[in-house]
């Protein structure tokens, strides 16, 4: 799995499901934003500045891009539908919502046929509307 991601709990969650689970992580960006402190637990973490790690991971996720960053610092981590075609055709890309189209991903990644931020969306309504039946019951 590719994250392309400052340090965000997007992220963190999926260091920590290495932990867990038999899947390997990189996180591909400006080393400023490398997660610092991975502990040993997580060997199957790794950080890198070379977008090209990506090209054989089955999952490719995205985050905002950070506050305190130009546009000149990351518009070469852009997720673009060129970027994805450079990627295994079996490959799933899901955008962590809410997407800034132009930032983090360009708008042609956004329709490209890997891209998955529909059902990811659908996914967390049923977490959302799960958590809601529960407050309600709860109430």
């Amino acid at each position: 799995m590719g994250v392309v991601s400052p340090e965000s709990n997007i992220l963190r969650s999926w260091i920590e499901a290495t932990a867990a689970l038999p899947i390997t992580v990189v996180q591909v960006y400006p080393e400023k934003w490398h997660v610092k402190a991975a502990p040993m637990a997580y060997r199957r973490f790794s950080t890198s500045t070379d977008m090209g790690e990506l090209a054989d991971t089955d999952i490719l996720v995205t985050d905002c891009w950070p506050d305190d960053a130009t546009p000149a610092e990351l518009e070469g981590y852009q997720i673009t539908a060129a970027v994805l075609d450079r990627r295994r055709s079996d490959s799933d890309f899901i955008p962590c919502p809410p997407v800034s189209r132009g930032e983090e991903v360009s708008a042609d990644a956004m329709l490209h046929p890997t891209c998955r931020v529909v059902e990811a969306k659908a996914f967390l309504l049923h977490a959302q509307n799960a958590a809601l039946e529960w407050t309600f019951e709860v109430i």
